[in-house]
């Protein structure tokens, strides 16, 4: 769900392991500039943010909750990053504060109430913020000390606090642990990786999205098997996927949509998608997964209801379909029922469901074929 895409490519990984950081000091993934929510995108263009699409929940962050059809540039600074939930976003501003917008309806703005905003507001007072995950209804944030802070709707124990409250509107600390690497927040669960390469979850596990083999749910961080080789971890509605330093794509948790990539029921421990070790990078959100290889080339599966699987059809895939034949795909990319995604010469192309104009192209016509868009100067 949200939107949730938390992206990290296999070399950046290798890299920082080989420099072993220290506990005290969380190595952040690479940032995030693109995200996409349930009806609408965000992206991140030499440092302006611009948003569009539908902006029930002031998820635009322009002040309104009029639609918008084209990238309107929200407010005049800089950003570093975005993240997209279902109905509203966060971002980290140059010089690492925290901001959030839109939907509120569980204080999953952290502004420390439960109203929808339609401009940015901040998250505390503080800088220092490394990167941060939107997903339905909580978010969660890593420092740049390797703390993680959750905030949002608790029922299921996804801020990872042992439920000690059902809904927390200013961020709560997830144990006392300082080598946190990433954060990803789906649905109702919450996985992040830690600068020794494991891999914790903690939430709904009702499909086995948690990936520790049962079905229930964890309050606490729990592991992910014994692996201290993954790279990158991102949450979609009830299922999971990671990329592990030796190039392996592994999901777990629900299937009905052939969301993990292989064939069968759902699952609740990993299970490698395909054979390659190419993978560099995967995105998830609701249904959807998208991934890319080392050789440029980008592919998703999953739901494709609105063509978001860009094959020309709405037939769902369980296993990974290629987008096309280019090989700039970056590892800058969201998946949804709608998806998009940054090639290597800074384009954006989008694909999908469009009913709220959230492909950026002024109309509300689907498409099952990435359509570039165009930025304003």
């Amino acid at each position: 769900m949200t939107r949730r895409t938390i992206v990290a490519t296999v070399l950046t990984l290798i890299a920082m392991l080989i420099a072993a950081p220290s506990a005290a000091t969380a190595a952040p993934p690479a940032a995030t500039t693109l995200s996409t929510g349930y009806s609408h995108t965000c992206v991140i263009d030499e440092g302006r943010l611009l948003c569009w699409g539908g902006n029930y929940s002031g998820q635009v962050g322009d002040g309104t909750t009029t639609n918008r059809t084209a990238p309107v540039r929200v407010g005049t600074e800089t950003w570093t990053s975005v993240d997209g939930g279902t109905s509203y976003n966060c971002g980290i501003r140059t010089g690492g504060t925290l901001w959030c917008w839109g939907s509120n309806t569980r204080g999953q703005l952290g502004n420390g109430n439960t109203a929808r905003q339609t401009s940015p507001v901040q998250v505390g007072s503080s800088a220092g913020w490394a990167s941060v995950s939107a997903g339905d209804s909580h978010t969660c944030a890593v420092r740049a000390e390797g703390t993680l802070w959750c905030w949002g709707f608790n029922r299921f124990g996804q801020l990872g606090d042992g439920a000690a409250v059902y809904t927390a509107s200013s961020p709560l600390r997830v144990g006392t642990g300082s080598n946190w690497a990433s954060v990803t927040a789906g649905f109702a669960h919450t996985c992040a990786t830690r600068t020794d390469g494991t891999l914790w979850c903690w939430g709904d596990s009702s499909t086995g999205q948690l990936g520790v083999g049962v079905l229930g749910y964890r309050t606490t961080p729990a592991q992910v098997g014994t692996g201290t080789s993954w790279a990158g971890v991102t949450a979609g509605y009830l299922f999971t996927c990671g990329v592990r330093t030796d190039g392996t794509l592994w999901c777990w948790g629900e299937n009905g949509y052939g969301q993990l990539g292989v064939s069968g029921n759902y699952q609740a421990a990993p299970v490698q998608v395909g054979n390659v070790s190419t993978w560099t990078s995967v995105t998830a959100s609701f249904d959807t997964a998208c991934a890319t290889r080392t050789d440029g080339s980008l592919w998703c599966w999953g739901n494709n209801a609105s063509g978001q699987l860009a094959d020309g059809t709405t037939t769902h895939r369980y296993a990974p379909t290629r987008i096309g034949t280019a090989t700039t795909w970056t590892a800058n990319a969201s998946a949804g029922h709608h998806n998009c995604a940054l090639r290597t010469d800074d384009s954006l192309w989008c694909w999908g469901n469009n009913d709220n104009a959230q492909l950026g192209d002024g109309t509300t016509t689907q498409r099952r074929a990435p359509l570039q868009v165009t930025l304003p100067s």
